[in-house]
């Protein structure tokens, strides 16, 4: 294996004792994944969404996902001795696959999927989105208000929720609100796209190899997000079954008032209660 100058070391005394625990876990996976697996791919990822990534690994469930602490998964790594080359390149929304599967495999794979999502606030808007003037029929009458303090211009009509002239949600290039965001949530207009990129792979055959992804020939995904009157549908049929006391208005004013909560980003080490925030 090639060896190079090392990295300052990386110390994990500066947590509590669980924490300590839970990294001194993911260190120990690491480097048993590291002799069980011949491959190690670094990946990636544009617009990181939690839900997305674990039905990633579902599909691989002959391999074992890592995306958490850099210092930690770093330091894992190195105690397994893999290339300095591919531990210098974990940085940022990174993380690490091991498998089984060759490089071209791998590759093939994760350059033809990606996944619609909805964006969250910060977000740079890759086109305008203007709603027309005209009823909304997708929300009860009781949203109204909420609509129009996220700035959208409603009023009621015989009931039912109008936009009272065209509106635009957001221009091309113009970073999202909150408010924004929350909008083409509820509309279902998904603008990001999750996406895996391979970054580089350490064979115990071949060593370090940086990799340039290739472009998709075609454009698939792996699911779409729902619009939130399905969400509202879906969560209205789950509701029923167990009791009648939430209303429609009710479930949607949830889904209104929800913050942009930012997913913790996610780590497979044995179990879901074990993510952890990225550096």
């Amino acid at each position: 294996m090639p060896k190079s100058k090392r990295d300052k070391k990386v110390s994990l005394t500066k947590t509590n004792k669980k924490g300590l625990e839970n990294k001194q876990k993911v260190i120990e996976d690491i480097q048993g994944c590291a002799e069980q697996y011949p491959n190690v791919f670094l990946f990636s990822v544009e617009n990181m969404r939690n839900s997305t990534l674990k039905f990633i690994r579902n599909e691989w469930n002959n391999s074992r996902f890592f995306f958490g602490k850099v210092s930690v998964m770093k330091l894992g790594l190195r105690n397994a001795e893999i290339a300095d080359e591919l531990c210098d390149m974990l940085e940022g929304q990174r993380g690490l696959l091991f498998t089984p599967n060759d490089k071209e495999t791998v590759v093939d794979w994760f350059k033809e999927y990606s996944a619609e999502e909805f964006a969250r606030s910060g977000f740079k808007a890759n086109e305008t989105v203007v709603l027309p003037e005209g009823p909304l029929s997708d929300f009860s009458h009781a949203i109204e208000p909420h609509l129009r303090k996220l700035g959208m211009p409603t009023k009621l009509e015989r009931g039912i929720v109008t936009l009272m002239n065209d509106y635009t949600v957001c221009e091309k290039g113009q970073t999202l609100t909150p408010e924004q965001a929350k909008i083409l949530k509820l509309v279902g207009r998904p603008l990001a796209t999750f996406k895996v990129n391979i970054e580089c792979c350490y064979t115990k055959e071949d060593g370090f190899e940086a990799i340039k992804m290739p472009k998709s020939d075609k454009k698939s995904s792996l699911r779409k997000p729902m619009k939130a009157k399905d969400k509202l549908n879906l969560k209205n049929n789950k509701t029923s079954k167990k009791t009648e006391s939430k209303s429609k208005e009710a479930a949607m004013m949830e889904i209104i008032e929800a913050s942009d909560s930012n997913e913790e980003d996610y780590d497979d080490s044995g179990s879901d209660e074990d993510m952890e925030a990225s550096d």
